[in-house]
């Protein structure tokens, strides 16, 4: 039989922006359930962000120490991977185990249920026998699943997600690696770098399309040096098992082969069972649309990888302040601006990124003026010396005067980032940002040498 229950609020989905609008709600005193089906925090803590760049941690130790032998001597390295699947199930994950996080929401004053929410008419939530009326609304914030590309025999194979790759506890001796974007380039690298033998295959004509053309360059460079192979412009006819390998067919006729196969093709939603159309969402939408207060319906918000804005923690952390504000205010809270997303692939050297790539922004009709700095012929990149390459490139609005986005790659090039993050969001005068003292020598001292190739190009 049914069960029958009153809230406030209900949220469906726990990752980060669904957990974060549910105890800030439950701390405001509304009577708030969370459901969750699998893990209450989400990908980022258990499969993605924290685990994933702990692995990258341990891989840039090893690269750091075999860099020794060019500029400090001399450094004998023996990778282990022991001690990095011991860290994540440790201390990123507790082994896959939510309890502390399932107390921390019930702490605040919240109600958890696990399983998979669904909407059974406007403001009613079933999960298995319960059905919730929420008084105030109901926020989604169901997140996304890996994308499986409808390649011939891959469903056949015993492939890898990225939850897969974080919970192994041995390096494959060969990795293929079907994607080139930012989870497929840093789970690369990591592998590479503690033995194992990884191709990437990537369908477009270069990886990280998403960024500067100039970081895509750059990338495929160091995998080279590394050792890593790229076929680019590779698209992908059929897959298949060969004894204990994994052999992907490409287009042109040849093919590559690995032990494992990571797939890491981007990411989507995952409506089925939602029961959006007995609210007026399309069920078969790619995304659910919101206004620049999260809300979807009436007594409906949404927050996080389901609003399409950028499948990033911070953006879904953001969107939860936003829908928190308006949910207890009753009125509109402050719009929603994405004007300056930041975002990092963690490779080495790392791609930072802020707003719009210099294409996007003539898409966009921005008359562009660009700058550009080499980090190596930085004071700082000539110190550095070994793993110093990188670059800074600005995007200025020419008519505006203004920065519109940028790229810090280098080092620390998502350190380097929060300077021209800000001044993408704040709108910062070009020649503001070109009257300002660079700390000597450091890398974002590069900034304004890109500043000073920007100024030369004026009208």
């Amino acid at each position: 039989m049914t069960r029958h229950e009153r809230a406030d609020i209900v949220v469906i989905g726990l990752g980060p922006g669904g957990e974060e609008v549910a105890g800030r709600l439950a701390e405001a005193g509304l009577d708030v359930v969370g459901i969750e089906k699998e893990l209450v925090g989400g990908e980022c803590p258990y499969w993605g962000c924290v685990p994933s760049k702990m692995m990258i941690r341990a891989a840039n130790l090893l690269a750091e120490a075999r860099r020794v032998d060019s500029m400090a001597g001399s450094a004998a390295v023996k990778p282990d991977w022991a001690p990095v699947a011991r860290r994540i199930r440790d201390e990123a994950t507790d082994t896959w185990d939510d309890k502390v996080a399932v107390e921390r929401l019930e702490g605040k004053g919240g109600r958890f249920v696990r399983g998979a929410g669904a909407f059974s008419k406007p403001g009613h939530v079933v999960v298995g026998d319960l059905e919730i009326e929420a008084g105030r609304g109901v926020v989604i914030a169901t997140g996304t699943v890996p994308v499986i590309p409808p390649v011939k025999g891959l469903a056949d194979l015993p492939y890898w997600t990225n939850r897969d790759a974080i919970k192994t506890e041995e390096v494959p001796d060969s990795l293929l690696v079907l994607g080139g974007g930012a989870i497929g380039l840093e789970l690369a690298q990591v592998f590479a770098r503690f033995g194992s033998h990884v191709t990437v295959v990537e369908g477009v004509d270069r990886l990280v399309s998403m960024e500067e053309p100039e970081a895509s360059e750059m990338i495929a460079g160091v995998f080279a040096a590394e050792g890593i192979g790229i076929r680019t412009g590779s698209q992908v006819t059929a897959a298949h098992a060969d004894g204990q390998s994994l052999v992907l067919e490409l287009a042109d006729g040849s093919s590559v082969a690995g032990d494992r196969l990571l797939v890491a093709t981007g990411r989507k939603t995952h409506f089925d069972g939602l029961g959006l159309d007995t609210i007026g969402i399309e069920a078969g939408a790619r995304w659910v649309d919101v206004d620049d207060h999260m809300r979807a319906a009436a007594g409906v918000w949404a927050v996080g990888d389901v609003t399409g804005k950028g499948l990033f923690t911070h953006i879904a952390m953001y969107q939860a302040g936003i829908a928190v504000a308006d949910i207890l205010s009753n009125t509109r809270s402050d719009p929603a601006d994405y004007r300056a997303i930041p975002r990092v692939t963690f490779t080495d050297p790392e791609i930072g990124s802020v707003g719009l790539s210099a294409a996007a922004a003539e898409k966009d009709g921005i008359r562009v003026r660009s700058g550009w700095a080499s980090l190596p012929s930085s004071a700082r990149g000539w110190i550095h010396k070994a793993g110093n390459e990188g670059f800074i490139k600005l995007v200025e609005d020419a008519d505006q005067g203004v920065l519109v986005g940028a790229t810090s790659a280098g080092p620390m090039g998502g350190e380097v980032l929060s300077l021209l993050a800000l001044a993408v969001h704040a709108r910062v005068p070009v020649a503001e940002l070109s009257s300002m003292i660079f700390a000597y020598p450091t890398f974002h001292r590069a900034i304004g040498d890109a500043l000073v190739d920007l100024r030369s190009k004026s009208d």
